[in-house]
C-alpha cells in the first residue's frame, strides 16, 4: 500500500517539472487518437497479466503466485507512470490547456485533472487485479470496496500539495499586490511553505480520517480497555476511530497526529474481532510506541531534510542539463522540441533523487521505527508474547509470506525474531535504540553537510564562481546558434568582466561593436574598462575617451557621462572631467551620493 504514496509523488513531479512547449508535438487528432490507443494497449495487456495469474491459482503454489502478483501489480504500476509520462511529455496534453481562461489563472485546477488521469490508469490495475486477488488471498472484498481502498488510503499523500497550490493561485488571483509580493520573493516562499507545512501536520490528520471515512469507535469493552491503556501510558488523544480500509478486514491499527487535540487512533474491524484482548493491547501499544519516540516528528523532519537536499542540489542539475545538452540536442532534430528534452531530462533527475531517498534513506528510517515501536511494548508490559502472536495472525491472514520484507517495514519473520531476542535478553531493546539514535545523529551531520554545501552554492562565493561559468557558457551556446547577435557578445563580455577577465571582455564587447558599431552601453561598458581598470595592461586612456565620448553622444545618461567624466580624468582633463560629472550628478535620480563623491573626487584631482 506505501508503495501508492510514492507513485503519486512521482506522478506529481513528472507533471510539476514539466515545462510546457510553445505547440504540442502532434496535432489534436492525432494527439487523441493515440492517448486512446494507449489506454486500451494498457487495459488490455493489464488484463491479461491478472487473468493469466487467476486461471494458475489452482495449479501453482501460494509462494508463487504471490510474488507473480505482487510483480505485475509493481510492474503495471510503473508502466502506469510511464504512460502518464508520455501523455505529459510525449503528447503534450497539457499544451491543449493554455488557452483555457480557468487553467491560466488557478493551474492547480489543471494539475487535478492530470492526477485524476493517473488515477484512472491506476484504477484499470486495480480492477483488473481484483479477481485474482479475491481467488489468492480467499477474500470476499468487493471491486468497488478494493479500488476505492487503494485510491482512499493514497490521495490523501497530495493533500498538502493540493491546498498548498491552491491557496498560492488564489493569492496570486485576487486584485490584491501586497500578498502576490511577499510570495515572489524568496523569503516569503520560504516562509510561506514553512508556516504551511507546521499548520498541515498540525490539522491534516482531521481532513485525512474525514477522507478516509473514519467513524469514532462505540463506547463498550474494546474503547474502554484502549482508552485505560492509553490512560496508563501517558497518550492523550482526539478520538479512537474505525479504519475503514480495505473494508476492515485488514488486521491493522494506526496513529496519526502531533498534537493531542489533533491526533487520532485508528483500529479496524478484523484487528478488534480476531485478535485477543491482551493481542489488541499490544498492538496499541505498538502504536503508543510511535508517539512516545516522537516518529511521527522524525517523519516530518526528515520530510524537510528532502526539500533541503533538492534546494542544495537543484543548481547542480541544471548545471548537468546544460552540461550535457549536446548529448541529447540530437532529440531536437527528430521532431521533439528542446523544452521538452530538457524537462524530462531534468524530471528524471528529480525522479530519481526522490526515489533514493525515500526508497533507502526514508525507508531505513521507517523499517527501524517499526522495530522500536515493536520493543517499546516492553515499556507498557512485561512480555512481548501478544505482539509475536499477532504477528503470526498477520501473516496467517493476509496469505503473504511471512520472510518478505518490503522497504518500509522488516518482513513479519524478522520482527517475531527480534522480540523473541528481546524476550530472551532484554539488551536487544537498547541495542535498537542506540541504533535509532545514532543513525539520527548521522543523518543530521549529512544534511549538516548538504546544508552547507547548498548555501555555498548559493550565497558563497564557490556559488557565484559556478553561476557566472553557467552563464557564460551558456551564452557561448546561443552564440554558435546565433552569431550574429550584438546583444549575446555584449552579455558575454559583462560575464567575463565580472570574473575579471579583461582579455576576453575586451574581445567579446569589440565583437559586439563590430555588429553594433553605435551601441550606447558597450561603448560605454569598453571606455570604463580602459579607463579603470586594476590592471594597468588593458588600461588605454586615450581609447577610452573616444569610445566615452561617442557612447555620450548616444545616450545621455547619468552613468554614461560618469564615464566620459571619468575618462576625462584619467587623460589629466580636470575642468572637462568636473563638467561632465556637474551633469551627470543634476540628471541623477537615484545614487546620488556615489557621483557626489566622484564629482569631489575630480575637484580634489584638479587642485
Amino acid at each position: 500500500m506505501f508503495s501508492n504514496f510514492i507513485y503519486f509523488i512521482i506522478a506529481l513531479l513528472i507533471y510539476t517539472t514539466y515545462q510546457p512547449s510553445a505547440e504540442p508535438n502532434l496535432g489534436a487528432l492525432e494527439t487523441l487518437l493515440l492517448f486512446i490507443s494507449l489506454i486500451v494497449l494498457f487495459s488490455y495487456f493489464t488484463w491479461i497479466q491478472f487473468q493469466a495469474i487467476r486461471k494458475r491459482i489452482s495449479h501453482e503454489t501460494f509462494s508463487s503466485l504471490d510474488h507473480r502478483f505482487n510483480v505485475v501489480l509493481t510492474r503495471q504500476s510503473v508502466l502506469a507512470i510511464a504512460l502518464f509520462a508520455i501523455d505529459v511529455y510525449g503528447l503534450s496534453l497539457s499544451s491543449f490547456f493554455t488557452d483555457i481562461t480557468i487553467f491560466s489563472i488557478i493551474p492547480t485546477f489543471q494539475a487535478l485533472i492530470f492526477i485524476t488521469l493517473f488515477v484512472c490508469y491506476l484504477s484499470i490495475i486495480w480492477i483488473c487485479a481484483h479477481a485474482p486477488y479475491q481467488g489468492l488471498y480467499n477474500t470476499d472484498i468487493s471491486m468497488r470496496s478494493y479500488v476505492l481502498s487503494n485510491i482512499l488510503f493514497s490521495i490523501p499523500v497530495l493533500l498538502p500539495w493540493l491546498i498548498l497550490s491552491g491557496i498560492s493561485d488564489i493569492i496570486f488571483a485576487i486584485p490584491f499586490e501586497a500578498p502576490k509580493r511577499f510570495l515572489s520573493t524568496t523569503e516569503g516562499e520560504v516562509i510561506y511553505f514553512v508556516v504551511f507545512l507546521f499548520v498541515i501536520a498540525m490539522i491534516g490528520p482531521l481532513m485525512i480520517q474525514k477522507f478516509w471515512r473514519c467513524k469514532p469507535l462505540e463506547f463498550g469493552y474494546h474503547r474502554n480497555r484502549i482508552e485505560k491503556l492509553c490512560e496508563r501510558a501517558g497518550l492523550q488523544y482526539a478520538n479512537i476511530l474505525y479504519w475503514p480500509i480495505f473494508g476492515g478486514r485488514m488486521i491493522t491499527a494506526g496513529v496519526m497526529g502531533l498534537v493531542k487535540k489533533f491526533r487520532y487512533i485508528l483500529v479496524t474491524d478484523a484487528l478488534l474481532k480476531l485478535l485477543e484482548p491482551v493481542e489488541i493491547d499490544a498492538v496499541i501499544a505498538h502504536e503508543i510506541g510511535h508517539v512516545k519516540k516522537k516518529h511521527l516528528l522524525f517523519y516530518l523532519f526528515f520530510f524537510v531534510g528532502y526539500l533541503l537536499l533538492s534546494y542544495a542540489i537543484f543548481d547542480l542539475i541544471i548545471y548537468f542539463i546544460l552540461y550535457v545538452e549536446p548529448v541529447y540536442r540530437f532529440l531536437s532534430t527528430a521532431g521533439i522540441h528542446q523544452t521538452t528534452v530538457t524537462s524530462a531530462l531534468f524530471s528524471l533527475i528529480i525522479i530519481f533523487i526522490f526515489l533514493i531517498y525515500f526508497r533507502y534513506i526514508f525507508g531505513y528510517f521507517m523499517r527501524n521505527f517499526e522495530r522500536q515501536a515493536d520493543v517499546y511494548v516492553y515499556s507498557v508490559f512485561d512480555t512481548a508474547t501478544p505482539l509475536i502472536t499477532t504477528l503470526g495472525k498477520i501473516a496467517a491472514t493476509s496469505g503473504q509470506p511471512d520472510d518478505r520484507p518490503n522497504w518500509h517495514h522488516f518482513s513479519i519473520r524478522d520482527r517475531i525474531d527480534y522480540l523473541k531476542k528481546c524476550e530472551a535478553d532484554r539488551k536487544w531493546i537498547k541495542r535498537q535504540d542506540q541504533k535509532i539514535r545514532k543513525s539520527i545523529l548521522l543523518y543530521l551531520l549529512g544534511i549538516l553537510l548538504i546544508g552547507g554545501v547548498g548555501y555555498h552554492l548559493n550565497f558563497g562565493e564557490t556559488g557565484k564562481k559556478i553561476n557566472q561559468q553557467f552563464f557564460i557558457t551558456l551564452i557561448q551556446r546561443e552564440i554558435e546558434k546565433t552569431p550574429d547577435s550584438p546583444k549575446l557578445f555584449s552579455i558575454l563580455g559583462d560575464l567575463w568582466y565580472s570574473r575579471q577577465n579583461y582579455e576576453r571582455t575586451i574581445k567579446a564587447y569589440k565583437k559586439a561593436l563590430t555588429l553594433l558599431p553605435d551601441s550606447p552601453q558597450v561603448l560605454n561598458n569598453l571606455a570604463w574598462l580602459y579607463a579603470t581598470c586594476e590592471d594597468e595592461r588593458y588600461r588605454d586612456p586615450k581609447q577610452a575617451i573616444v569610445l566615452a565620448k561617442k557612447a555620450a553622444a548616444l545616450a545621455e545618461s547619468p552613468h554614461v557621462l560618469d564615464t566620459l567624466a571619468e575618462s576625462h580624468y584619467v587623460n589629466g582633463q580636470f575642468e572637462e572631467a568636473i563638467s561632465a560629472s556637474k551633469y551627470a550628478l543634476d540628471m541623477a535620480k537615484k545614487n546620488r551620493g556615489y557621483y557626489e563623491k566622484q564629482l569631489s573626487k575630480f575637484i580634489e584631482g584638479s587642485k
